[in-house]
């Protein structure tokens, strides 16, 4: 039974569709001015991934996620280039759409544009007129939030005890600080529409409100977003949703955690702040290698927990998957032995079974993961005592069918370790930092270490032999224990 943690309620609740077996869902997409950053890629995959689960539990997703492509940064944009803010949301749409094939990300059933949706945002905001819920001043239009009494219930803050904050103007012309504008007066220079306000356009909020209910009715499943949108995006989407239609807006609210670089918030003021792009264009591996390596590293955080980037995480990532692409090369070569067949079976159903249950419990993709990496194991051991032609095919099918759910094990071709025949000096690497590049070991110095290992391990002194698989590993050496107690090892 899946269970989905609600922000709007605080606690994990069983999931359930207001249709049979559908799901309709909306995720709050980007502002096209500038180039997507990590956030904005783990906030894509997160509901990427919920999306491929669900459609793997059965439930047929329509899943709509927008294009915000008129809005004050699209604006400032345009006028620092002197361009129109067409050719600035063109630019950085088609921008998103290379960053999230690189990613894997599914393209949404329907991703509709603010600009597109013009009359259904007016219909939307003459409501909430005609219902005395928003008032007019010299042709802009705020939402009163005194007349909805239940403001703050998404973000569990108090109206009074609320300030005016991030993209909310403070204007003495409003009833009360926290009123927010459905409809601004156009001003020289910006685009605009005609309205029964005046020439103007609409506020950021009532954007998602108008496009989520023209794609998905008034009352639908999931909405979703970064926890940045929390408050007050999606508090302002409830309140003019709510007030407009008296019925529920969304009934699961999910929301991803932040981002940091090296345990520091990602910002731009610390130099710490890398677009997409940017991880490709500096990561020493293949396009679509880095791709899954992002998507490996992204998933192996649950998904509300905060995300902590770092050069070495990306490794860890690569390690990880290398490990996983051996096995596949290896299941792919002949072999008669038939020795462990039928327990190749039984082990597949229960990691199947197995690998349910934590994606199950709120998307927990870190345990997940765990499930395949045990599975990785278990074949790894099976397959040196022997597994038929057919076994290896029921394996490798496995491995594909969780790693569609996930995004995973997608690649033909897949690199291993390379090693810099530098000796001990600082060269510079095609990652977000320099690295140290150790001496290379000779294969009478890795079997050495293989020996002292093995040795530490039938003493069970395995905080030793886990510091000489460190170490071999800083040197490009991957180890794989075999069941006999003894290693194979590769560059």
């Amino acid at each position: 039974m899946l269970s989905i943690y609600n922000t709007l309620t605080g606690k994990k609740e069983p999931y359930h569709s207001l249709q049979p077996k559908t799901v309709r869902m909306y995720v709050c997409g980007v502002t096209v001015y500038d180039y997507c950053h990590l956030g904005h890629a783990r906030s894509a995959l997160v509901f990427d991934m919920i999306r491929r689960y669900l459609e793997y539990s059965g439930y047929t997703v329509k899943f709509v996620k927008n294009f915000t492509d008129v809005d004050d940064k699209i604006i400032k944009r345009a006028n620092e280039q002197g361009v129109s803010c067409e050719e600035i949301t063109f630019k950085y749409t088609q921008a998103y759409y290379e960053d999230m094939a690189k990613l894997g990300i599914l393209p949404a059933s329907k991703e509709p544009k603010a600009t597109e949706h013009m009359e259904d945002i007016k219909t939307l905001i003459d409501k909430l007129v005609k219902k005395d819920i928003a008032y007019q001043v010299d042709g802009d239009v705020y939402f009163q939030v005194e007349r909805y009494p239940a403001y703050g219930r998404l973000s569990k803050r108090r109206l009074n005890d609320m300030q005016a904050g991030a993209r909310v103007e403070v204007d003495e012309r409003k009833r009360h600080p926290m009123d927010f504008a459905l409809w601004k007066s156009s001003k020289p220079g910006e685009p605009s529409w005609e309205s029964p306000w005046g020439a103007g356009r609409p506020g950021w909020h009532i954007e998602c409100s108008a496009m989520s209910m023209r794609h998905l009715g008034e009352t639908f499943d999931i909405h979703g977003g970064g926890m940045d949108l929390i408050f007050p995006h999606h508090e302002n989407e409830i309140a003019q949703s709510c007030g407009a239609t008296g019925k529920e807006f969304a009934r699961y609210w999910i929301h991803n955690g932040f981002v940091q670089i090296n345990q520091e918030k990602m910002s731009k003021s610390l130099g710490n702040f890398f677009t997409i792009r940017e991880i490709f264009e500096k990561s020493p591996w293949p396009q679509e290698e880095t791709g899954e390596m992002l998507r490996y590293f992204l998933l192996g955080t649950h998904y509300r927990s905060p995300l902590d980037f770092s050069d070495q995480s990306l490794q860890e990532a690569k390690n990880a998957l290398d490990g996983f692409y051996d096995l596949f090369q290896r299941l792919s070569e002949t072999e008669q032995r038939t020795t462990c067949d039928g327990e190749l079976v039984s082990t597949v159903d229960r990691a199947r079974m197995a690998y349910s249950q934590p994606l199950d419990d709120d998307f927990n993709t870190p345990m997940a993961l765990a499930v395949i990496q045990n599975l990785r194991g278990n074949v790894n051991r099976l397959l040196e005592q022997g597994l038929s032609t057919e076994s290896r095919q029921r394996a490798r099918a496995a491995f594909r069918e969780f790693g569609n759910v996930l995004g995973l094990f997608q690649l033909v071709k897949w690199q291993f370790y390379q090693v810099t025949l530098k000796g001990f000096e600082e060269v510079p690497v095609r990652g977000v930092e320099q690295a140290r590049v150790k001496e290379v070991l000779s294969e009478t110095d890795v079997e050495i270490k293989l020996t002292e290992r093995n040795e530490a391990r039938k003493q069970k002194n395995f905080k030793k032999a886990d510091e000489i698989r460190q170490f071999l590993a800083s040197h490009g050496i991957v180890i794989e224990d075999k069941p006999d107690g003894t290693s194979r090892w590769k560059r």
